[in-house]
């Protein structure tokens, strides 16, 4: 807040000038901590600082909180970072863009005004961080220090101080996803950059200045989108930097090993289909998809989009998980220009994290890994829904045979029983409740499989992946040379999840807040008078809790007592009427305009009568990555006059 750094630099221009005559050249930290405190600065620093002080201590001594629920507006106190003299640290500052021409024409903000905004996102070997949100402009005004453990997965060596060697062999890249958020809050992925940071192991001073060119994504991914100017650093610093030579040839060797191994797999890939189609020629129509092409429009295998993820504490259950990934956005690839094709691109888990948004092969994967990491036994189907719509879902195989589909759009299972298109025409066949309609292939991490029964139809399909006369298997080693995370591996790491940063009850009560002036604005519009009802509104809270519950869990609970206390509140001759409904987004006037489109909420909201008393009730649901589950219900209850 102060500008510390740049304080320092002037005062440290000064005394170089000033006082250090050219017989003492050499300059020490002693007379530099002088200077600083001649000209009081040290003294101003250590009144701005606020120390943390420990939890527990405040909680012995503290007050009695208030039974309502506040939230403090004092400035966040920032988390005490622990650096360990004992571990090797990558500090990577981002010093402003340049060069976004898109933005060329966007006027300067105005103070207080909501304007697009630029974040950018980081995933270092489990390390997540998120910059300071700046606003879109030719040249955004980035100004952000991130420090990342370099050795944070091992055990064995962690306790030792990592050489430069070490760090030669780890390859995990910096993986930068820049999201631009619009005045609306929708967001768009603006690039996925994976930044090689080992060149600061052969620095001079173990300080390395670059600039990183981001190239757009999708059809765009040929495309500038501007330059990033970037510094890293080592803490502490190497005692010998490596040469440049050393780095160069370890890059190169990697590079040809991952090369070699994606060329293997190719011809692996290109027999094994050559096979498939001799079996049948129908096959080529089947949605078999071997491989995929992320964000920056690379070809990965399939496979290499799942790993097992576990969700740490923030997910107890896979049904939440179902839950969870459901209640992320959908939305299709953008494409330019019509034509209706879909253009196809799966994203790498960060950059569908940070934009809080994807396509259902998205959800799919995701989910799939979610469930995988519960320890189930999952897959990812390929094949189309109504009208030849191509789809993903997710489907688990049980122990004891049992075949369940999972909607990773809806959160919604299905039991799946074949039907036998042998049987007698008597004999009662199951209805399939699933919108599914045929099935090309199946994939994990591990395994892949081609649907290569007479019929690709999901009703009949037999799922005994065992048998190779209904389903041609992949070489699991094939699989695993180019798919398991390691050396020389083209795939990034995946992401740990993060805990969500909403708070549930504050949200509500403003989105509650923005919708009753809302609704009394729309109906001073029609000529109504508006009058709120509390004790209503507070009543259809357990309703609202119940449906969110049964999104999770399929198990419907709490309706009588609901049903009990509306009867109670309102009385003979009175009418009541409710009408609940559900969004993954926080935009209450958007909320609102959906919800004036129904005919039942309409008609409520628009309620004409005799002692007309309207309520309305939010409930937030926060899940992890920031996605949320948003209840409205609004309801209202007259005099029945006939």
């Amino acid at each position: 807040q102060m500008d510390v750094h740049g304080r320092i630099r002037e005062v440290l221009a000064e005394t170089v000038r000033e006082e250090l005559a050219p017989e003492h050249r050499k300059s020490s930290t002693e007379g530099l901590t002088k200077a600083l405190e001649q000209r009081g600065i040290i003294n101003d620093i250590m009144k701005e600082l606020k120390f943390v002080t420990d939890v527990s201590e405040k909680e012995g001594t503290s007050a009695p909180k208030p039974s309502t629920h506040f939230v403090d507006r004092e400035p966040l106190v920032l988390d005490k970072t622990n650096i360990d003299p004992t571990r090797r640290y990558l500090y990577l500052q981002v010093l402003g863009g340049k060069a976004f021409l898109e933005h060329l024409q966007e006027p300067e903000p105005l103070p207080g005004q909501v304007c697009s905004t630029f974040t950018l996102c980081l995933h270092f070997r489990n390390q997540r961080f998120r910059s300071k949100p700046v606003p879109c402009a030719c040249e955004p005004d980035f100004h952000d220090g991130f420090l990342f453990e370099v050795h944070k997965d091992s055990l064995g060596d962690g306790s030792k101080m990592v050489d430069a060697t070490t760090m030669l062999s780890i390859c995990d890249p910096v993986h930068m996803v820049l999201i631009k958020t619009d005045m609306f809050s929708e967001t768009t992925l603006v690039a996925s950059y994976f930044l090689e940071w080992r060149s600061v192991l052969a620095a001079e001073n173990g300080i390395t200045n670059i600039a990183v060119e981001l190239l757009g994504v999708g059809s765009e991914s040929k495309v500038s989108v501007g330059v990033l100017n970037m510094r890293l650093e080592m803490y502490p610093h190497l005692n010998k930097a490596l040469s440049p030579e050393v780095t160069n040839t370890q890059f190169a060797l990697e590079r040809q090993k991952t090369a070699e191994k994606e060329r293997l797999f190719l011809v692996y890939a290109k027999q094994w289909w050559r096979e498939y189609l001799q079996i049948r020629p129908t096959h080529n129509v089947r949605l078999v998809k071997i491989f995929a092409q992320d964000e920056n429009g690379i070809n990965h295998p399939v496979c290499s989009y799942i790993r097992p993820l576990r969700a740490g504490r923030l997910l107890d259950t896979p049904r939440q998980a179902a839950r969870f990934v459901s209640v992320l956005g959908y939305e299709r690839a953008p494409i330019i220009g019509g034509g209706g094709g879909k253009q196809e691109q799966w994203c790498t888990l960060l950059a569908f994290l940070c934009r809080n948004k994807g396509d259902c092969e998205d959800h799919a994967n995701l989910l799939c890994s979610l469930l995988l990491g519960f320890g189930l036994d999952a897959f990812v189907c390929v094949g189309t829904k109504a009208k030849g719509v191509p789809h993903t879902w997710v489907m688990t195989c049980g122990t004891e045979g049992t075949i369940t589909f999972w909607e990773s759009l809806t959160g919604h299972r299905y039991i799946h029983r074949p039907i036998n298109p042998d049987g007698p025409p008597l004999v009662e066949q199951p209805k399939p409740l699933y919108p599914y309609r045929t099935i090309g292939c199946v994939f994990n991490h591990q395994k892949f499989f081609g649907n290569c029964q007479p019929s690709d139809a999901v009703e009949v399909c037999v799922f005994d992946l065992h048998d190779e006369s209904k389903w041609k298997p992949m070489s699991g080693e094939a699989i695993k040379s180019v798919c398991s995370p390691g050396s020389t591996s083209s795939v990034p790491a995946f992401p740990p999840l993060c805990a969500s940063i909403i708070d549930a009850a504050v949200t509500s009560n403003e989105i509650e807040l923005q919708l009753r002036i809302l609704v009394s604005e729309y109906r001073k519009d029609l000529g109504l008078s508006t009058v709120w009802d509390d004790d209503l509104s507070y009543l259809l809270s357990p309703a609202l809790a119940a449906y969110e519950l049964e999104r999770t869990t399929s198990i419907s609970t709490g309706n009588e007592e609901f049903q009990d206390a509306v009867r109670r509140a309102v009385p003979d001759g009175h009418t009541f009427k409710g009408f609940p409904i559900h969004f993954v987004y926080r935009n209450a006037r958007r909320a609102f305009a959906t919800c004036l489109r129904s005919p039942f909420c309409e008609e409520i909201i628009c309620c004409r009568g005799d002692q007309v008393r309207l309520a309305v009730r939010v409930r937030v649901f926060p899940y992890p990555e920031s996605a949320c589950a948003v209840w409205i219900m609004f309801a209202c209850k007259y005099r029945s006059v006939l």
